[in-house]
């Protein structure tokens, strides 16, 4: 087995002793720096400064130890580079096989009260992220360790594969190198959003007792505030919800549809914008106050003057005729925005412990994929409200259930536990407002688990579902729509929203 380097510049020396002792044990040579060499020092663990590599001391207070070319060069080299390799014995330079380092804790710094901005920039690591990363990239030559948890799987893949780390594990290795140096950046980013107010700072966040500011990516590019208070963080979030789902509604008829708390309370299309408008609005009277209303065509004079009749937080619209941003300019602490149409492809979420990444929802129903279950099948208008409540559904919070009748909400029940909470939860919605289910189209985010939610439906007036399927117990409610008369459609996907 041919000498092995490591070099170690660890800020935690959690482990490190026994570490160290097993690489020197497997025949390791160790080069280290700093604080890190006098740790090894001090437990008699045979270690190379290096000094004696750099030919070249530490300077700036420690600021400037690794950086060096004899550093990186045997970090970076390629093992199967015959040309590198040439040129690490011309320069005399060493080969680094494994690189362990832990970074300065900024995140714990910055997180102490009163810290002193002094402080938080001595923490922020120059040599040890300029490490890692070289390292990671040059995984297939040199694995790198980034955290305590790390060594003793090293060891284990080393021993198991005779003094030899198998590509795949050292990828694995790289991942996590990769993604403690975005985390670390985040977090500096993060503070000197704070320090600077280069992220738009919020009044609060979604309580008055959180703090919030709203760091940009493309927000300008997608709307354009034209008038009124800044926007909250929750009011953002609405935005979000609505934007998302007009942008459904792009090439179809004039859609209006009215967001409160994220969910959609109503949505209509019609011939014209204002009566898209009234039948939004005649699906839940209650919650448009306070809410958010978007159309998906320019907001003409009538429609404007029918929205300005309640006080709504917020109005979008692709653009604004001649004259209606002077009207409901009037009301000073409406906000007013224009929207560019457009999909994210994806989207991330904070949880604790990480950060979640996927693509948005971006399926959309096509006829032709449909699974058409029941005997009876769904005409033309029936199909064409599948179409609308599926878009609907989509954007409702999961469990969600939806009423549709001539392209517009008659219920909406999302948020609940089970499925048959939110298709009660939508009954009753429709019966406070006087709207009648009989004949309408359901569309659910999930499969039916049970027959129970279809009776449910069915016992309030649809007469058609539209759904994903996928249940052990599709036999079951397939039958019970047999039953009932109903038709029903699988989709083949599913509309979660958490």
């Amino acid at each position: 087995m041919s000498k092995k380097t490591a070099l170690i510049s660890v800020y935690y020396k959690n482990g490190l002793e026994d570490f160290a002792k097993q690489l020197v044990s497997r025949g390791f040579e160790i080069v280290s720096t700093g604080g890190t060499y006098r740790f090894l020092k001090e437990k008699n663990i045979p270690v190379t400064g290096v000094e004696s590599i750099t030919s070249f001391p530490e300077v700036l207070d420690g600021r400037v130890k690794t950086l060096h070319p004899a550093v990186f060069a045997g970090i970076l080299a390629v093992k199967e580079n015959p040309e590198h390799l040439k040129q690490i014995k011309e320069h005399g330079l060493k080969l680094f096989d494994l690189v362990a380092v832990t970074l300065y804790p900024f995140a714990e710094t910055v997180n102490k009260p009163d810290v002193k901005l002094d402080d938080a920039i001595e923490q922020i690591d120059i040599g040890g992220v300029s490490l890692i990363r070289a390292a990671a990239k040059n995984y297939s030559s040199t694995s790198v360790l980034v955290k305590q948890s790390q060594y003793a799987k090293y060891l284990s893949e080393f021993d198991r594969n005779g003094g030899e780390i198998s590509d795949e594990f050292s990828a694995r290795l790289a991942f996590d190198a990769f993604e403690l140096i975005e985390q670390y950046d985040r977090d500096i980013k993060n503070y000197f959003l704070e320090l600077t107010g280069s992220g738009t700072g919020l009044r609060y966040g979604e309580n008055p007792h959180q703090k919030a500011y709203f760091e940009k990516t493309n927000f300008d590019s997608i709307f354009e505030i034209i008038h009124g208070k800044e926007l909250s963080y929750n009011n953002l979030l609405d935005v979000d919800a609505a934007h998302s789902m007009i942008c459904e509604f792009e090439e179809e008829g004039p859609t209006a549809a009215i967001i409160k708390h994220g969910n959609p309370s109503g949505v209509a299309t019609r011939g014209t914008l204002k009566e898209a408008y009234h039948k939004a609005f005649e699906t839940d009277t209650v919650s448009p106050y306070g809410g958010i209303v978007i159309f998906n065509k320019v907001l003409d004079m009538d429609t404007a003057l029918e929205a300005d009749k309640i006080f709504t937080e917020i109005l979008l619209a692709p653009d604004y005729a001649d004259g209606v941003l002077d009207v409901l300019m009037k009301k000073k602490n409406r906000r007013l925005l224009r929207f560019k149409f457009g999909k994210s492809k994806n989207e991330v979420r904070s949880v604790s412990g990480g950060i979640l990444h996927q693509e948005r929802d971006g399926i959309i129903l096509k006829r032709d994929e449909l699974k058409y279950v029941t005997a009876k099948r769904p005409d033309e208008a029936q199909l064409k409200d599948m179409e609308f409540a599926n878009k609907i559904v989509k954007h409702t919070k999961s469990n969600a259930v939806v009423f549709v009748k001539n392209l517009q909400t008659l219920g909406v029940g999302g948020g609940q536990p089970s499925r048959v909470d939110s298709t009660k939860l939508a009954v009753w919605k429709a019966k406070q407002f006087n709207l009648d289910l009989k004949n309408s189209v359901v569309a659910s985010d999930a499969y039916f688990p049970f027959p129970d939610g279809l009776i449910e439906t069915a016992n309030a007036g649809a007469v058609c579902v539209v759904q994903p399927g996928g249940s052990i117990r599709d036999e079951e409610v397939i039958k019970a729509a047999d039953e009932r008369g109903m038709c029903m459609v699988f989709t083949g996907y599913r509309h979660f929203r958490h």
